[in-house]
């Protein structure tokens, strides 16, 4: 037996956002409960349409497009999620070599560029909810599925899309800031 402790894994470490993601990454961190949720009752509907599909041959109308919406939520606020808890997709060949004050700098210009890409696909989100959302004459008209069922599905994911966007504009700032003040050592794994 070998004195040496194994080789620490990231899935050692404990759960939750980084401490630089601030109070915005503890939301982030207890909203994705919601959404890990509705990724379980999405399967439930499935399930439960199959068993109506080929049991009682008798299928419904919504199970597919509520499933979808489900999932594409979930989705969507999945980078959010990644985002708060430092574990979006960062080539670490060059960045893992650097020492850990580089690396903390890095990630003050990574973060902040995030946060300007975030805002612009916000924008970019705006664009599609006015058409998703609203009918040339400004009143409110939601989008529709076009299905049998028809439900307002594309509008609502589509405004999501830009609120998600938005909130992750606000904590990649948050995480530039963290990073600027130094809110915690930078190690040598890829979580710096």
């Amino acid at each position: 037996m070998s004195d040496t402790p194994p080789p620490e894994s990231p899935l050692d470490e404990e759960g939750g956002p980084i401490p630089e993601a601030g109070r915005l990454g503890r939301w982030i961190d207890r909203g994705g409960l919601l959404f890990a949720a509705g990724i379980v009752v999405s399967m439930l509907v499935l399930i439960q349409e199959v068993f109506l599909r080929y049991v009682f041959n008798s299928p419904t109308i919504w199970a597919h497009e509520t499933t979808v919406f489900l999932c594409g939520a979930a989705f969507v606020y999945g980078g959010l999620y990644c985002a708060s808890h430092d574990r979006h997709i960062r080539v670490v060949l060059i960045y893992d070599a650097l020492p850990a004050r580089v690396r903390r700098g890095l990630n003050v210009v990574i973060s902040a560029i995030c946060a300007l890409a975030s805002a612009m696909f916000c924008w970019a989100s705006w664009v599609m909810v006015s058409r998703a959302a609203f009918a040339p004459d400004g009143s409110v008209r939601l989008e529709r599925s076009g299905s049998a069922w028809d439900p307002v599905y594309p509008a609502l994911i589509k405004i999501f899309l830009m609120l998600v966007m938005g909130v992750m504009a606000i904590q990649f700032l948050i995480l530039a800031w963290g990073y600027l003040r130094g809110t915690r050592t930078i190690g040598t794994k890829g979580r710096a």
